[in-house]
């Protein structure tokens, strides 16, 4: 929706996509949700297009065959792999051992926040605004509030 908003011609190619498969009924195919975003791609004269994936760590890493994750994260390999100085992707994670496998080697520019002391203490200074203004902790204990927030604050591992 996003890139149809901001382009006539992203507009054009999605109704295309839309009017082939019985206007909405059929659920396309990847393969033809990737072709439609590389015409998109090259569509002369548009601006840049950016794609965010946000807590990728989030997403299911199911027995299923493939799992969500590994199919979000094929997904960002192949968005890689496109030829297009007009696209850039942004993926968030905790540093997972399957995500930094596929992520490290098609990184252009990484930033690990995960060990970072302001984001230390940004999660503490939450989870006390939290403890301290919540209507249901507000009968607690000022010690047993305290313990809460160090606590939570400790094992927060950056979320």
């Amino acid at each position: 929706m996003q890139l149809a908003a901001q382009s006539d011609a992203y507009s054009e190619i999605l109704s295309a996509l839309y009017s082939e498969h019985d206007s909405g009924s059929k659920q396309p195919s990847e393969y033809a949700l990737r072709e439609c975003f590389t015409k998109m791609l090259t569509v002369p004269d548009q601006g840049p297009i950016y794609i965010v994936f946000d807590a990728l760590d989030e997403c299911p890493n199911s027995t299923g065959t493939p799992s969500a994750r590994q199919d979000a994260l094929s997904l960002v390999k192949w968005l890689s792999e496109l030829p297009s100085s007009r696209l850039s992707v942004c993926v968030s994670s905790r540093p997972e051992a399957d995500i930094e496998a596929i992520l490290q080697p098609l990184a252009y520019h990484t930033v690990s926040l995960h060990l970072e002391s302001g984001q230390k203490s940004d999660i503490a200074n939450y989870i006390e605004w939290f403890v301290n203004s919540d209507p249901s902790t507000q009968k607690w204990r000022e010690e047993d509030k305290v313990y809460v927030v160090k606590k939570l604050s400790e094992r927060a591992d950056g979320m």
